[in-house]
């Protein structure tokens, strides 16, 4: 065992890949690592997807979240804490009105709709890949329960 792991940590490139994470962080807080969560959560990403069609209000925002995801709602408090994460990052800003109530909206600034444009080629790649994704998953399933593998 130990022949493989020294094998696997010669290859040039887990050294490029160790450098290129030492360079940008392997903290649990470091950029790379958060915005990646942040991507991968339940909702990050639709909100994105969200806000690259314009400014929203906090309610409207929370509507429309809601409507769009199998969960049908996103608790007020969730909402509140991807927000505050995505204007943390500089990937959203935030307005608030003087009036009594304050209207609160959110944009996406322009990093944020970078963020959104490599997001939506994300997606994009899984679509397209999505009949191959469920071919591979129905192999594994079937494989994994011993029965012959589709053909």
């Amino acid at each position: 065992m130990g022949d493989a792991r020294n094998s696997i940590l010669s290859r040039p490139a887990i050294a490029a890949l160790t450098a290129q994470m030492q360079t940008h962080g392997t903290d649990r807080d470091a950029p790379v690592r958060e915005v990646m969560g942040l991507l991968g959560d339940r909702w990050t990403t639709l909100i994105l997807l969200v806000l690259a069609t314009g400014a929203c209000r906090h309610a409207e925002l929370r509507r429309v979240l809601g409507g769009l995801s199998e969960e049908k709602a996103i608790s007020q408090r969730m909402l509140t804490l991807k927000l505050r994460a995505l204007e943390r990052d500089g990937f959203v800003l935030r307005h608030a009105t003087a009036h009594v109530p304050p209207q609160v909206s959110y944009e996406l600034s322009e990093r944020g709709a970078a963020l959104h444009a490599q997001a939506a080629k994300l997606i994009g790649w899984i679509e397209e890949n999505s009949p191959a994704i469920a071919d591979a998953r129905s192999a594994f399933s079937a494989s994994a329960q011993g029965l012959p593998l589709p053909r």
